[in-house]
């Protein structure tokens, strides 16, 4: 039973640590922009395995250096109420749980832009629920020191886009040629849109799916609230 209590006690401090390594990282991040994150090296580690060259497309730009028509797009695609939330949307998740029971399979995460974040920051893309509970715990450290603004500043300049391609002024200069700051409203629409499967639409541009939900994404942009 000392032995028992002992490991337990370990493993516990363990974990105590971890979270502490976290909210430090995060700390940081309120005034210095991540270089990378754990999604951006375990692909580019992936990409390598062909290609021992390859390197990441990704340049940070401040957040109003990037379109608010991209903002707004992003926000009526993967997270209506995120200037709302604390952090997690509850009637979004029980929504995709119901979508996905439906279906039968997943077809709807529900996450919210900060979940993202915290999943693209520090994790794997590995799905477990000790994962999805770390996640949880990120996030809700992202939104204790964070304000939502530097929150999706940071999303924005992460969030993967193509094949090796990180980052609105990334993905606007793979996709279109010019900076972020300069896309129109259907860029950005178009944008936002592939956001859940970026490699596939990467290789898959006349997607008819892509165009669709891209008008649609069009009529709901600007009635987003931006932080």
């Amino acid at each position: 039973m000392k032995l028992f209590l002992k490991i337990i006690g370990i493993l516990l401090l363990l974990i105590l640590l971890i979270q502490a390594y976290f909210f430090i990282q995060i700390v940081w991040w309120i005034n210095h922009n991540p270089s990378t994150t754990s999604f951006m090296r375990h692909q580019l580690a992936l990409i390598q395995e062909k290609k021992p060259d390859a390197q990441l497309q990704q340049k940070w730009v401040p957040y109003d250096h990037i379109s608010n028509q991209l903002k707004r797009a992003i926000i009526a695609s993967e997270d209506a109420n995120f200037s709302e939330h604390d952090g997690v949307d509850w009637n979004a998740m029980e929504k995709a749980y119901e979508k996905n029971t439906k279906k039968g399979r997943v077809v709807s995460g529900g996450s919210t832009i900060t979940q993202q974040l915290a999943k693209n920051l520090f994790l794997s893309g590995q799905r477990s629920y000790f994962r999805k509970a770390q996640e949880f715990i990120i996030t809700f450290m992202l939104e204790a020191v964070m304000d939502k603004e530097r929150i999706f500043e940071i999303y924005l300049n992460v969030v993967e886009w193509g094949n090796g391609v990180y980052g609105a002024e990334a993905a606007a200069r793979h996709y279109y040629g010019i900076a972020a700051a300069n896309l129109s409203a259907a860029q950005a629409a178009r944008l936002a849109v592939m956001l859940p499967n970026p490699r596939y639409y990467d290789q898959n541009r006349a997607s008819g799916y892509l165009q669709k939900r891209t008008d649609l994404i069009m009529q709901r942009m600007n009635s987003s609230t931006l932080p």
